[in-house]
């Protein structure tokens, strides 16, 4: 069907050549978006011009008169085409298909119905397309097809289209946000000889003049961090980050993190900072502080979550929280492994504090639906983060948690060399697989002083997910991983 449908087009393709015409057009100059075309008609003004370009999404011709509606990014817009006025270039339209992109210029006026228009003085071929698009414009119902043919997602679905806008709006108003703070935006090494910053498997590569393995960073914090030692007191980073790990809906091996280090500052710090950024942007881009997000509950008509980001969010430490939802005492290892145990979880030859972690997220991140900033963490699990002062067996850490999907992570960060060398020494004894190597210029980096700081790290793509009410993380990037297939 479709190899008939694509020949049928390339028959009009050789009538349209055989016309002069170009079926590939050329430069087209001073066109403006739909959307703005639609604004130059006034019943009580009078008549503007306007220059369009976009693809067709639907066309009816009626004997010597055709309405055509186009679409680019910013919207639709409708043509009237008429053999009088378009004389010459009126056999084109006859070879004209769904899909294909045209340029006009003309009056804007209204139609009888009461549709604003555009009259084409001019038209113009720009692409042919020599595929079908899907049938009428009607939503692409394959999720996987969306994502494998992403460049027709986009122009069948303004939906999808907007997404993305939203997103690109978001991190400007994210940055925009950072700026009027007084941070400084910095790019720091995607390719590392030593991979460090997160617990994650790297992706190795090969460098041939060097002849050393390299790794695609899974963070940039340890370069971060450098900075402030250097005298950069606030600095944030956009960065792209590859971890070599499972794909569901939540998790890309490809993602966007924003990592924002301030000096002087600590997790508090950073909690005031995370919950200010996203409600603003929560606020300035999506709407509102309080925006729906997936299904409350399973049913298929059942209403969306309303997620509340108005700020202060709710503050409870990881051992109350604990305690709350698993009914253990995060101190009583025997209570945390017999509810391992009850949950089937596999908790025999593995450390407490492995264990400890696993119950939590089994029983308490589900709950933890409106925004949440879980504090305290027990120390283990945060080699770079400062411990509370008379109880080290607390890091002073913070997860942020939206509809139980880990949002931020934040630290006070840890600045004393000598116990910097000790956490990644014990790493490395105990041989976990996600940490091979020990950067031991980060450590000769803390020696020379690094100044008390906070750190945060937030998911872009997550953060775009919760506040643009999409499920699954491949909605949000505009070409996600897919296992290969033949095209």
């Amino acid at each position: 069907m479709i190899e008939k449908q694509e020949a049928d087009r390339r028959t009009k393709l050789d009538a349209i050549r055989e016309m002069g015409v170009n079926p590939f057009g050329g430069r087209y100059d001073e066109v403006i978006p739909a959307a703005e075309a639609r604004t130059r008609y006034a019943e009580d003004q009078p008549p503007q011009s306007a220059k369009v370009a976009g693809r067709i999404v639907l066309m009816r011709v009626f004997g010597k008169l055709a309405f055509v509606t186009l679409r680019d990014s910013s919207g639709d817009i409708q043509l009237g085409l008429s053999k009088n006025k378009l004389a010459d270039a009126w056999p084109m339209v006859k070879k004209l298909d769904l899909g294909d992109i045209i340029g006009a210029d003309g009056e804007v006026g209204v139609t009888k119905t009461g549709e604003i228009t555009v009259w084409a003085n001019e038209l113009k071929l720009l692409s042919k397309c020599l595929l079908p698009p899907p049938e009428k414009f009607h939503s692409m119902q394959d999720a996987e097809l969306r994502y494998r043919r992403r460049y027709v997602d986009l122009f069948a679905n303004p939906e999808s289209m907007q997404v993305f806008r939203r997103r690109s709006e978001a991190i400007e108003a994210v940055r925009r946000f950072l700026l009027s703070r007084n941070f400084l935006e910095v790019e720091t090494p995607v390719l590392q000889a030593q991979y460090g910053g997160a617990a994650a498997r790297p992706f190795v590569t090969h460098h041939n003049t060097l002849d050393a393995d390299l790794f695609m960073r899974i963070s940039p914090e340890l370069f971060l961090k450098r900075l402030l030692v250097g005298g950069m007191e606030r600095v944030f980073e956009f960065s792209r980050n590859f971890r070599n790990e499972g794909i569901d809906t939540s998790h890309n091996p490809e993602f966007t993190l924003l990592e924002v280090y301030q000096a002087y500052s600590d997790y508090e710090g950073m909690m005031e900072l995370t919950e200010s950024m996203v409600a603003q942007t929560a606020e300035n881009v999506f709407g509102g502080l309080k925006l729906p997000y997936g299904k409350d509950g399973d049913a298929e008509d059942a209403p969306d979550r309303i997620i509340d980001y108005t700020t202060p969010w709710r503050r409870a430490t990881y051992a109350d929280l604990l305690k709350e939802h698993a009914g253990v005492d995060i101190n009583d290892i025997a209570a945390v492994r017999a509810k391992a145990r009850e949950l089937e979880i596999e908790e025999a030859g593995k450390d407490d504090t492995v264990v400890i972690n696993e119950v939590f997220e089994e029983t308490v991140e589900p709950h933890l639906i409106q925004p949440t900033f879980v504090i305290d963490y027990p120390a283990p699990l945060c080699p770079l983060t400062r411990r509370k002062e008379g109880d080290p067996s607390i890091a002073l850490r913070f997860e942020a948690f939206v509809c139980s999907m880990e949002l931020a992570n934040a630290y006070t960060e840890l600045n004393d060399p000598d116990v910097q060398l000790e956490t990644f020494q014990t790493q490395l004894a105990g041989q976990h697989e996600t940490m091979a190597t020990m950067d031991a210029d980060f450590v000769r980096a803390l020696k020379y002083g690094m100044p008390p700081a906070g750190g945060m790290g937030i998911g872009i793509d997550r953060m775009i997910m919760l506040l643009a009410n999409r499920t699954s993380i491949r909605d949000v990037i505009l070409f996600p991983l897919l296992r290969q297939k033949e095209v």
